[in-house]
């Protein structure tokens, strides 16, 4: 669900995990209309990194 909000309403992602002046960011970058596609590839990304924080944290919680 997520992944497409990341492409279609791409500043939505960063408030959902927690990143709310990223957001506003790339609120203002997706106005444009040329900077829609930098805002949607970059809250792509962002999500597959919180994606991958998330499951070192869940693998490293299981030893300590």
């Amino acid at each position: 669900m997520r992944l497409l909000l990341a492409i279609f309403l791409p500043f939505v992602v960063f408030f959902t995990i927690g990143r709310p002046l990223t957001g506003l960011f790339c609120l203002i970058l997706q106005i444009t209309l040329i900077g829609w596609l930098p805002a949607a590839i970059w809250a792509v990304y962002t999500l597959s990194q919180y994606n991958t924080d998330k499951k070192i944290e869940k693998a490293l919680g299981g030893r300590s």
